[in-house]
């Protein structure tokens, strides 16, 4: 028996293999498919910048110009390359202006053509990857020029208003009234547009869109908060929805922090095709593992949607799923922001009991994860003073459990976008309850035989029961069937299907050459 929960190490270590068992068909399948948002992430490294007068990106443009002649099973990238020696040019995004005004043609070379094609591919694109190399070198030399908060958990906070350069500033107050994690929400639907948006934006609906520009802007502005005040300040964005991987190229190139990166999300929340997705996520997460980047994944979102006590154990169940997916595409346990909530109805009795061993089974399983801690928002009612009581119970739980990263609850929830003041009055509540019991963790070992043991044991049975029958099942067919957060999604169906497509037998990707070689 180990640790606080007296979790059972053969049980610990069967659901771990179970996990696995249920992912590597996933795998097997991602690795014999590519899609659209993949090939696009090959050339977005490869160099290609900018859009169209209608704002529709070139990358879009060049490969859905290179699947209407040749498919997209081969990968864009060989008759991408080919096409630019024949053309005589060397400038990719040009190649890309010039197939959209149709005065360029592609085809699959054969023989001499086409290595030299897999060869000047892999050099534009290794030159991509080695300027993320590069990006987080930066980050190491920064962290240890002005420091790591001093604390844990990282304090997390959300800012948006749909204008970058007001997010800018309301990101740096955020930073010195505490925060050490800045994340900038998505304009809602962003997740469903099949590009993305260029240039710095100034309109979005409850977000800002996502964009290189942004990305650009808001990390330039927090490396000026971060010498200001001697601790670096760490950025997080999405890389979830239908453009998942490049997202997660932009995030490298930027040097962002953080990404939001789930390996369900996108399927269960925003009915994305679940084989574009696990596609789209396995790339994703690549680039993350050579970026440096931290993932934090959306099991919270299960418990918006279904019961937090009675399908608490498909929290842990896609955890271990994220976890072996993770693994897997070469990220660390460093990386594994593995997402829990307090979502648990407060009227329910003992319901912070309940939380307690929720969080310190999440904590038990992972120990080297930085887990994220999502706070109340199911049951936030606009009564601000119990919102705030609810948030100062989700802060002491955080520190009791020995989270990771905290995200500032607000007592506003669910009532208005939280003003700058709310904002503040949240910090208040996360700096006084770390500030009073933030090493608490340390003397918390709860009762043997208690409460919180015996439901801690009692979730991890039922997460290794509902692990089995999906093993029988396959894990394809348990998402269709609402195994996760209630929602039913064929694997036959949802958004973005069109954009995949199984390897043909000379299919050249070389960014994951790259990635997988060094890996």
């Amino acid at each position: 028996m180990t640790g606080k929960l007296d979790l059972d190490p053969v049980l610990v270590a069967r659901a771990r293999e179970l996990a696995r068992r249920a992912g590597q068909p996933v795998v097997d399948l991602a690795r014999s498919h590519t899609t659209v948002s993949v090939e696009r992430a090959v050339l977005r490294l490869a160099g290609v910048t900018g859009a169209d007068p209608d704002g529709i990106p070139w990358v879009n443009r060049l490969v859905d110009a290179v699947v209407a002649d040749v498919g997209l099973g081969h990968g864009v990238a060989v008759p991408v390359f080919d096409a630019l020696a024949r053309e005589g040019i060397t400038d990719v995004t040009l190649l890309a202006q010039k197939a959209a005004a149709g005065s360029v043609r592609f085809a699959l070379p054969t023989g001499r053509a086409a290595t030299a094609a897999r060869s000047a591919a892999r050099r534009a694109v290794g030159a991509g990857i080695r300027r993320i190399d590069r990006r987080r070198a930066e980050r190491d030399r920064l962290v240890k020029r002005h420091g790591d908060p001093a604390q844990r958990p990282w304090i997390y906070l959300i800012v948006a208003t749909g204008d970058i350069y007001e997010d800018i500033p309301q990101a740096q107050a955020a930073a010195r009234a505490g925060a050490d994690v800045i994340a900038v929400i998505r304009s809602t639907g962003q997740s469903l547009l099949d590009y993305v948006p260029e240039g710095a934006t100034r309109e979005g609906f409850a977000g800002t869109y996502a964009t290189q520009e942004n990305f650009r802007l808001m990390r330039a502005a927090l490396d000026e908060s971060s010498k200001e005040l001697g601790r670096y300040v760490r950025l997080t964005n999405y890389a979830s929805g239908l453009c998942m991987p490049e997202m997660a190229a932009l995030a490298g190139l930027e040097r962002l922090d953080m990404m939001l990166n789930d390996s369900m999300y996108g399927i269960l929340f925003r009915d994305i095709n679940p084989i574009r997705t696990f596609v789209d996520q396995r790339f994703s997460r690549q680039v993350h593992a050579r970026a440096g980047i931290i993932i934090n994944t959306g099991e919270d979102n299960y418990l918006t949607t279904a019961d937090a006590v009675d399908e608490a154990h498909t929290v842990t169940v896609s955890q271990l799923l994220n976890e072996f997916f993770a693994h897997e595409a070469g990220l660390a346990d460093w990386q594994l922001g593995l997402g829990h909530a307090f979502e648990i109805n407060p009227e329910v009795p003992e319901s912070f009991r309940l939380e307690l061993a929720h969080a310190l089974l999440a904590r038990e399983l992972f120990p080297d994860a930085p887990l994220k801690w999502m706070p109340p928002t199911k049951h936030m009612t606009g009564d601000v003073f119990r919102g705030n009581l609810l948030d100062g119970f989700f802060n002491l739980a955080g520190a009791l459990t020995g989270q990771g990263i905290l995200l500032v609850g607000m007592m506003t929830e669910a009532v208005v976008t939280p003003w700058l003041s709310d904002r503040d009055i949240a910090l208040q509540n996360v700096r006084y309850v770390l500030g009073a019991a933030g090493g608490l963790h340390e003397d918390f070992v709860p009762a043997p035989g208690g409460f919180i043991r015996r439901r801690a044991n009692q979730v991890l049975g039922e997460a290794l029961d509902l692990l089995e029958r999906i093993g029988e099942q396959t894990l394809l067919t348990a998402i269709a069937e609402g195994t996760f957060g209630i929602m039913k999604r064929p694997a036959d169906r949802g958004k973005g299907l069109a954009g995949v497509a199984a390897h043909e037998a000379d299919y050249c990707n070389p960014a994951t050459e790259i990635l997988e070689a060094a890996a």
